[in-house]
Parts: C-alpha cells; structure tokens; sequence
C-alpha cells in the first residue's frame, strides 16, 4: 500500500434510547432469551423512534465526538456516510447530514457496501486525502436496520440493532493512521442477503419483494468463516506486522459465534477481539465505529495501537485496515 497521509483523530457514536431485549422478542416471535444467546450472544438492541432515521444518528454520533475531542468540524470539507438505510433514495443521507451540521464547504457522499460500509468509507477517505484531494473527512457509519427489519422472520429479527459511530480523518503525513488495507467483493453470492428496491427478478422468481431484509444465514456464515481469514491475511501480506503482534482485531459484530470462528481460523485470540453485538446487535454499518468507541471510552484502546478492523456482508462485499491509532 503506497504510503497515507491519513490520520483518524476523533470519535463518537450513538445509539437510540428504546431497547429490545430478548424478552421482548418472545412475544414476537417464537424463540426464548436463551436460544438467542446461545446461537448469536446478543442479549438486547437498541431500536429507532418512528420519527427517528439515519441521517438523526448520523448527526447525533458527530455531535458526541465534538463534544468529547472538542472538534470544530467547519472546516470539514467531505461528508461520507456508509449506510443501507438511508431515509430516502435521494437527498443523500450525507448530504442532510451536512446540513444539520451546518457545514458549508464540503462534498457529501452516502456509500452502500452494508456491513463492510464503514471500513469502505475509511478507505475511500485515506485515498482522496492521500491523493491530496482532500484535508478533513467525516466518515460515519451508521444504519436503522429495524426500519428494513421483518419482525415476523425469527431468524433475521433477533439479529439486528440501530446506531452509530463518526469519525474524522484529517491530513497527517508525519503520523498516519492507514497501514495497510484489502478490499473485494462476491457478486454472484448477492442473493444469500439482500433488501429489495426497484428489480426483485435478478436472482429467482420466489424472491421476496417486500422492502425487507432478506438472509440466507447458513450460507452467509459459511462464507464469512472461510472468506474473513484469508482476507486477514491479505491485509497483513502488505506489512511488515504479524497478525499476532496486533493489539485489537474488530470485525463486523454480526453474530458471536461467526466471530469465533474467524478468530479460531486466524489463530487470534477472542480476549483481544472487540465487539458491540451484546448491548446492540448487529448495527450493519455501524458495528465497527461502535466497537471501536467502546474499546476507546472501557479504556482497552490506546494510542500507539495496531488495530485490524475487518467487514464483511451485504454485497458479497468485505474490506480489511490494518490502522495505527493515534487520536492524540
């Protein structure tokens, strides 16, 4: 990877205040509190208000960083938010974001690669800053899963979770955050997850046509468990860093036991594996950015950290960063 002049030097994140336990999802659906564990390790998720969309986290997640980093984010001159549900198929959710932040002079961009969206978005800001481009990012991660969520579907609703994460990449050619990086893709695979729009022909003829989400669990685990960890090591052929001297792995938080898995495939050890599917579920894109905070505000994440981060999902898509932390 030719050399960044990227650095990550702030972060926030947000979650709605409504939960939904496993408890609740008894009265749902047909399954039990333990079942879910067992199978998943979320204990509860944190669920939008009617009235409360992608764009409200988004900009809640942003005002948390300039709060805790003191940021003033005028200046920033590109808004990327990586979401799947967005709140309309145009404005851009970026683009409402910049406006509630009053930001005046940047470029506003949504990315959709799902449940990798956030370790893409972090790549495409290295790269036009890098490129010189661009001096001051926002990257947000964030998605209301339960807005595209089947409550009647037992194995996708006791999955997923809202929220949010934010943070700045700024110009730093001295101190870069981006170390080394792997991004690809699995089209043909695209049917085993997927949330219809305008076409519903492309796969099969059953295909559910009702703006859900809709997932072939076993064949997405299969694939996540053999795909992850040769994409980890991908990422480490870049550099001279074994995957055994990183600090924190933080993979997408869609199911514990897929994360597991992976680390049992990669021979990495799960105490040094940061998630946020307990308290959240799976929150798509935000998953990452959510880790990443609670690794940050627990302590465990310090400055001087190796960090590999690593999404995979919706797409087939799925994208590795192997980042120096260093929010200073």
């Amino acid at each position: 990877m030719h050399n960044s002049k990227a650095r990550i030097t702030a972060i926030g994140s947000y979650v709605p205040k409504r939960t939904l336990t496993n408890n609740d999802l008894e009265k749902l659906v047909q399954t039990n509190n333990e079942w879910i564990i067992q199978r998943t390790g979320i204990k509860e998720r944190r669920i939008a208000h009617q009235n409360e969309y992608t764009s409200d986290i988004s900009y809640q997640a942003v005002r948390n960083l300039m709060e805790r980093y003191n940021q003033s984010i005028d200046d920033v001159d590109m808004v990327i938010v990586c979401t799947m549900t967005p709140d309309f198929k145009t404005p851009s959710v970026a683009s409402l974001v910049q406006a509630k932040l009053g930001i005046k002079n940047a470029g506003a961009i949504d990315l959709n690669t799902a449940c990798s969206g956030f370790t893409y978005g972090l790549h495409v800001a290295n790269g036009l800053i890098t490129a010189g481009l661009h001096k001051k990012i926002l990257v947000i991660g964030a998605d209301t899963m339960s807005k595209i969520t089947d409550y009647e579907d037992r194995s996708t609703c006791i999955l997923f979770g809202d929220g949010g994460g934010a943070v700045l990449v700024e110009l730093d050619d001295q101190h870069p955050s981006f170390l080394s990086t792997h991004v690809s893709s699995e089209g043909e695979k695209a049917k085993n997850l997927y949330c219809s729009n305008l076409s519903h022909s492309m796969f099969e003829e059953d295909l559910k046509n009702n703006g859900k989400l809709i997932q072939n669990g076993r064949e997405v685990y299969k694939w996540a468990v053999t795909t992850v960890p040769k994409g980890i090591q991908k990422v480490m052929e870049n550099t001279s860093i074994r995957f055994s001297d990183v600090d924190w792995f933080v993979p997408h938080s869609a199911n514990l036991r897929m994360i597991e898995s992976i680390c049992q495939k990669a021979d990495f050890p799960i105490e040094k594996t940061l998630y946020s599917l307990v308290d959240n579920g799976n929150t798509s894109a935000a998953t990452i950015p959510l880790s990443l905070d609670k690794g940050v505000l627990e302590g465990k994440i310090q400055n001087g950290n190796k960090i590999l981060i690593y999404g995979f999902g919706g797409g087939l898509a799925h994208a590795g960063l192997l980042i120096d932390w260093d929010l200073r």
